[in-house]
């Protein structure tokens, strides 16, 4: 046998037990073994280049890092799937389905839904030439790269006579213990664990160098097709097959069902079997299983109707409520915050403690300190409190009483009248949870911006009486911060440095980080635009401050009364003294960007970028006479999608708002977007 015959054969060998391994569960050799062919067709290839080609399973490990990510338009959109709660959901979306087709049976296959990331693999002539995500549904990133390395990829499909193009859509997921085989090499190397097996996924399959893609073990799932020519199919079950046989993986949990109440049955029969899986799900994905079906049956302009995706509960788990903790916010708002003995897993997270809020939640809920009490994470996301076990009630609870002085300065507390809400009542300058509150969101990136500065450093300059309130920042000396422990005379210049930096920052940053009520960052952008020096501002009445475009009556009264009151001018005199720069530039649009189509509009923006980012994308948007707005209504002219829009994404197509892509959103403006630094 000659070398080129036998690199021929030593590829259908491994693509042989390639497939005995993640599509038949079946292997037929040991790892070791496997090894050994891979190897040796590698060093065949490294003596003969000229032989190598981009479907041997040789190129799996990846080449050079790539510069960027490239936007694939997806020739059949790729739709979320409406969810489904209940089985009675689950009853209504079949009657709907019977009217929409008759007295016609109706059978369904189920899956598992598998908690990982959406792509789509195009294979044209039989062989694998672009790998996306899901993106918005139209348009995703083109991971090829990424996903070329992931040995359940086929890079060319299991057949003598492939269709022209055939393209499949799939989940790409990782075990649960191969989580935990990388957040031990991490340990070891002193870096910061990964929480769960999804996001880890996604922002694997997001990196830039596909070898470090190929140290991660990603495994995928073939659940269905997109585009494809030359092959007609007429049920899901013979789609799954045809899968297969292509040599793609299919997850083995699929059920036929031959009406609705079967379906619930087997849904209801992996609430609590998944957790034996080595992989997290979510859910279970019911599908009409006719293919003539679906199409008389079609699709909303966000769904399709012919499939639903049934939720299980969230998970939740019981645990003892050890103790309750108020954190001192800005304004001096007290917040009760609940810690859990144990702590508990939950979604993918160890999850110790939860925010309760207020008063009137605490009492709502009847939580008593030492309760057994119900946690879940709110959209698998936020941890809360569901309820407490009243019946697990020892006589030991104690009913919670919030403090009457604050923990971190001993001023009495008072409830605001109207509100469940505690309060400190010291004077802003004079309790130091709130001074380090207020010194943390003033320094932060979006306000001034003052590298160096983080959590533990602000705890020692306010607890070393270094810093008492904002401008004294400004007054900090190197002698006095080689006073603090662990300040070397680097660290000390760098920050000294970072806070001088921060004095040309201007106005907007500037109001973007003083806690004024009701004005976020945008806010802060508007009211240095219209009034271009803090004079300006500080002296408008309430009825020139409610002219200003989304102030309003409410918010004018709050910031009248912020810029009243004697401390906050002294403050604003004290910055002035200090060089601080107290005024803003009018904004114009960059050179080659038309405003006029962003004149007047208003503009949500949601997802991931991928050639700006979400503050400078924001900041265009101003420049060019737009207003950037965080929610999606009927007033909103635009939504700009970037990947993994999510819920805007869906509020906006139901309510009929327009949906830019980055694309269309560089030709509404008539230019390209600056480069993102």
């Amino acid at each position: 046998m000659s070398s080129l015959e036998r690199v021929a054969e030593l590829r259908r060998l491994i693509d042989y037990h390639n497939r005995k391994y993640y599509v038949d569960a079946a292997p037929e050799i040991s790892d070791r073994e496997f090894d050994f062919l891979v190897k040796e067709l590698q060093q065949i290839e490294a003596a003969h280049p000229e032989w190598i080609t981009p479907d041997s399973p040789t190129q799996r490990v990846g080449g050079q890092p790539i510069e960027g990510f490239q936007t694939v338009r997806h020739r059949v959109p790729m739709l979320s799937i409406e969810n489904a709660y209940s089985a009675q959901e689950l009853r209504e979306w079949d009657r709907s389905l019977r009217k929409l087709l008759g007295p016609e049976p109706i059978d369904y296959v189920v899956e598992l839904k598998i908690d990982g990331v959406a792509i789509t693999l195009i294979y044209e002539h039989g062989r694998l030439t672009v790998g996306a995500t899901r993106g918005d549904g139209e348009r995703g990133d083109d991971v090829t790269h990424n996903l070329r390395t992931i040995p359940s990829v086929p890079l060319k499909l299991n057949t003598d006579q492939p269709p022209p193009l055939f393209e499949v859509r799939g989940e790409v997921y990782m075990t649960r213990a191969e989580l935990v085989r990388i957040n031990r090499l991490r340990q070891a190397l002193g870096e910061k664990t990964y929480e769960n097996p999804r996001n880890l996924t996604a922002g694997t399959l997001k990196l830039l160098d596909p070898r470090q893609c190929a140290e991660r073990k990603l495994v995928l799932f073939a659940y269905g097709v997109g585009a494809v020519e030359g092959i007609r199919l007429t049920h899901h079950l013979e789609l799954l097959q045809l899968l297969r046989q292509y040599g793609f993986p299919v997850n083995p949990h699929i059920h036929p069902c031959p009406d609705i109440e079967a379906v619930i049955a087997y849904c209801e029969s992996w609430n609590e079997r998944r957790h034996e899986l080595p992989y997290d799900t979510d859910g279970m994905v019911i599908k009409v299983n006719d293919f003539r079906q679906r199409e008389r049956l079609g699709s909303t302009s966000k769904f399709p109707r012919w499939a639903r995706a049934f939720k299980f509960a969230a998970e939740q788990a019981l645990t003892k409520l050890a103790r309750i903790e108020v954190q001192v916010g800005r304004t001096g708002k007290l917040t009760p915050v609940a810690y859990f003995d144990p702590p508990v897993r939950l979604a993918g997270t160890t999850v110790s403690k939860a925010s309760l809020h207020n008063a009137d939640y605490i009492a709502q809920k009847d939580l008593r300190v030492g309760d057994m009490v119900v946690v879940e994470k709110a959209g698998e996301i936020i941890p809360q409190v569901v309820r407490s076990e009243p019946s697990a009630r020892t006589g030991k609870e104690v009913i919670y009483e919030f403090p009457k002085t604050c923990p971190m300065c001993a001023a009495p507390t008072a409830r605001e009248p109207g509100s469940p809400f505690y309060f400190c009542t010291a004077p802003r300058n004079e309790c130091g949870g709130q001074v380090k509150r207020r010194i943390l969101q003033f320094a932060r990136r979006d306000a001034m911006d003052i590298e160096n500065l983080g959590k533990a450093l602000v705890e020692q300059l306010v607890e070393s009486g270094l810093v008492t309130n904002l401008p004294d920042l400004y007054r900090l000396t190197l002698e006095q911060l080689l006073t603090l422990e662990r300040m070397g005379k680097k660290s000390a210049q760098n920050l000294l440095d970072g806070i001088a930096a921060s004095k040309d920052r201007g106005l907007a940053r500037l109001l973007a980080g003083l806690s004024i009520p009701l004005v976020a960052d945008s806010m802060a952008d508007l009211l240095a635009q219209e009034f271009g020096h803090i004079d300006a501002l500080m002296n408008a009445d309430v009825e020139r401050l409610a002219q200003v475009e989304g102030v309003g009556p409410e918010r004018a009264r709050h910031i009248w009364e912020y810029f009243h009151e004697p401390s906050h001018r002294d403050m604003i005199e004290q910055f002035r003294s200090l060089g601080l720069k107290l005024s803003e530039q009018k904004k114009v649009a960059p050179p080659g960007l038309s405003g006029s189509a962003l004149a007047g509009k208003t503009i949500v923006v949601t997802g991931t970028m991928t050639q700006f980012d979400r503050k400078g994308i924001e900041d265009l948007i101003k420049q060019l006479g737009g207003k950037p707005t965080g929610s999606v209504s009927k007033k909103t002219d635009f939504v700009l999608a970037g990947e993994n829009a999510g819920s805007k994404l869906d509020k906006a197509r139901e309510l009929g708002v327009s949906v830019l892509t980055e694309e269309e959103f560089q030709r509404l403006i008539a230019g390209p977007l600056p480069a993102s630094e």
